[in-house]
């Protein structure tokens, strides 16, 4: 396993994120990336989505403040991702990606396998996967399986905020 994969925890999750939940859910996912950190994780990435993805990443360029050596990878999956989003998402997005330490597209377009390239990417590069899964189906129960399969350590931060 290469260095920089040892030590690259990648995030997947669901894009809506129940109001009444979100606070628990950026407390246990800020706890988790804080402990990764300490466990030797320099590197984290994520997929620019909307819901999960986001807050992933804002608690990453949060978090270096005082972890000044943790970098943020952006894994996006196509250059025009935010064509029918709202305003303010987009901006939000744009903020991001201009303070992430690298940005990589897996296509220039929109395709239909795009989002699904963009996830195993992730994996793929990643030693740890930090995801908010609650449902047995769709993209991030595929990535966490996809995950489990290639050996990622999984934390899934849904544990934590139910217990």
């Amino acid at each position: 396993m290469s260095d920089i994969k040892s030590q690259t925890c990648c995030f997947t999750g669901h894009r809506i994120i129940p109001l009444f939940e979100r606070n628990a859910v950026e407390k246990a996912l800020e706890k988790a990336v804080i402990e990764s950190i300490k466990n030797g994780y320099l590197y984290f990435g994520a997929g620019g989505a909307l819901g999960f993805d986001t807050m992933a990443a804002l608690t990453v360029l949060r978090l270096k403040k005082q972890y000044p050596q943790i970098k943020l990878i952006l894994v996006l999956p196509c250059e025009n991702q935010t064509k029918n989003w709202k305003t303010a998402d987009i901006e939000k997005y744009e903020h991001i990606k201009s303070q992430a330490d690298k940005v990589v597209f897996t296509s220039k377009e929109y395709t239909l396998d795009c989002m699904h390239r963009r996830n195993k990417h992730l994996v793929d590069n990643s030693s740890m996967c930090i995801c908010y899964l609650k449902k047995e189906n769709g993209g991030t129960a595929y990535t966490v399986e996809y995950a489990k399969d290639r050996g990622l350590q999984i934390t899934n931060i849904v544990n934590s905020i139910l217990s």
